[in-house]
């Protein structure tokens, strides 16, 4: 029996055997990997790996350079599934982290909820305090969509007093979203 010193490892091994099979058939090995896998630092990364394990193993299979093979097919596999599991595992995360999860429902949050209920409700305060005249010429341009000549025409006033109007209500909109602004902040 022909003993032989592996790769700069220190390990001793029968030169026959897997390791025998692996040093002789490396560069065959290696090109191998590298077709599996498209990059060469990936495939040296793969034959370490194949190094490593075969040096655990006792026992010698009837055909080394078959065995060889698979197991570097099956790390090659195991490689890249590993990739795939952490694309998704990082895609997960980036969506849930950015709000842009499948899985969340599309409802607020109750918390969000309790906010927009309360913002809302001062929006309404704050219309009644600006009267009816503004209000009512606000909603009739914003909301229905009238044409500001139309709603000069409905309230008797003139197309310069509607504009006013709504010059007010968007003044009193900016100045309340300020403030609300602040205080989320």
């Amino acid at each position: 029996m022909r003993l032989a010193r592996g790769i700069g490892m220190g390990r001793r091994m029968i030169a026959d055997g897997l390791d025998g099979a692996f040093l002789a058939h490396r560069a065959a090995l290696e090109r191998f990997v590298r077709a599996r896998c498209g990059d060469a630092s990936d495939a040296e990364d793969i034959l370490q790996d194949l190094w490593i394990k075969i040096g655990g193993i006792a026992a010698v299979p009837d055909d080394p350079l078959s065995y060889l093979y698979r197991v570097a097919d099956n790390l090659v596999i195991d490689r890249r599934r590993s990739a795939q599991r952490r694309e998704r595992r990082d895609d997960a995360w980036s969506a849930l982290a950015t709000g842009d999860a499948g899985e969340a429902s599309p409802a607020p949050s109750a918390e969000r909820a309790a906010i927009a209920k309360s913002e809302l409700a001062r929006v309404a305060a704050l219309f009644d305090e600006l009267g009816e005249p503004t209000t009512g010429i606000f909603r009739s341009y914003r909301i229905d969509g009238t044409p500001q000549r139309d709603i000069a025409a409905h309230f008797g006033l003139s197309l310069s007093a509607v504009e006013k109007h709504l010059q007010k209500a968007y003044k009193a909109v900016l100045q309340l979203r300020d403030k609300l602004d602040a205080e989320n902040d």
